[in-house]
């Protein structure tokens, strides 16, 4: 699960690019109780989302005709600028040269071989998210990729990324799990799923979704209809794992919401902002 330490190669932030600023403060202040931290000018604007005081999302205006609205998972780097290299050189591309936050951090664009974009953070004075593992904060991340073992090699020469084969109970099924190098599987911060085998993401193409947790992942979904979303995918169980959904915000991003099973010694919470 997320490690608040945030390891070089774990998921340390995510953030949405909306049309409607206010709207999504609407919605997602709905949904998980969230608050607005506005930008100033000097980061063109870009704010944080926060719940009880910790930040657990960036948000920014993103106009229409120039991308569509989306969530965008980043990673830790010591070095953005390394971690650059490797991207080129595992067959990556770059979205935006690596690029100065005031003394925030640094921060890098990337398109994996497949044509999913992720983010890379190297912090300063932002560390990352400051709540994880609670309800209304990032809970895991999940990869749609078209090619499942190309993903786990091209990540893994960049972050150095170990993957286990995990079975769902009762199927055949085998969802691939990542944890960072040198750690366990028991610190699994997302999965790898070949698009084809999840239609209703595959038709978005390849892209990385953010879990959320939630108390009641029905009782979400009904709230995110409310607010003027949608859902993508219908609520299910997965043994030994938990209940989770996927939805989309009124201006078209998708997440999941999750409700994992009880976790054992109290792990997650809020490491501070």
């Amino acid at each position: 699960m997320l490690n608040p330490a945030f390891p070089d190669g774990a998921p340390n932030w995510v953030d949405l690019g909306t049309p409607d600023l206010d709207g999504a403060l609407t919605f997602y202040g709905g949904l998980f109780g969230w608050e607005l931290l506005a930008g100033g000018p000097e980061v063109g604007g870009y704010g944080m989302f926060t719940l009880d005081g910790h930040t657990v999302a960036g948000v920014m205006t993103v106009p229409e005709e120039q991308s569509s609205s989306a969530w965008s998972v980043y990673f830790q780097s010591s070095d953005v600028s390394s971690t650059a290299q490797l991207v080129n050189q595992a067959g990556g591309r770059l979205a935006f040269e690596p690029m100065e936050v005031l003394d925030y951090g640094r921060m890098g664009g990337f398109l994996d071989p497949g044509g999913a974009y992720f983010g890379v953070w190297q912090p300063r004075q932002n560390p990352g998210v400051g709540m994880i593992q609670q309800p209304g904060s990032l809970l895991w991340v999940e990869l749609y990729t078209p090619d499942v073992p190309a993903a786990s090699r091209f990540f893994g020469d960049v972050f150095r990324w170990k993957t286990e084969p995990l079975k769902v109970e009762g199927t055949e099924y085998v969802y691939t799990t990542v944890h960072p190098a040198g750690t366990g599987p028991e610190l699994s911060f997302g999965g790898l799923v070949t698009m084809s085998d999840v239609p209703a993401e595959a038709a978005r193409g390849p892209h990385w979704l953010p879990y959320f947790e939630v108390e009641d992942v029905e009782g979400a979904v009904a709230a995110a209809k409310r607010l003027g979303g949608a859902e993508a995918l219908p609520p299910m169980e997965v043994p030994g794992v938990g209940t989770m959904a996927n939805v989309t915000d009124p201006y078209g991003a998708v997440f999941a919401l999750m409700k994992p099973q009880p976790r054992q010694g109290g792990e997650g919470g809020a490491p501070g902002d």
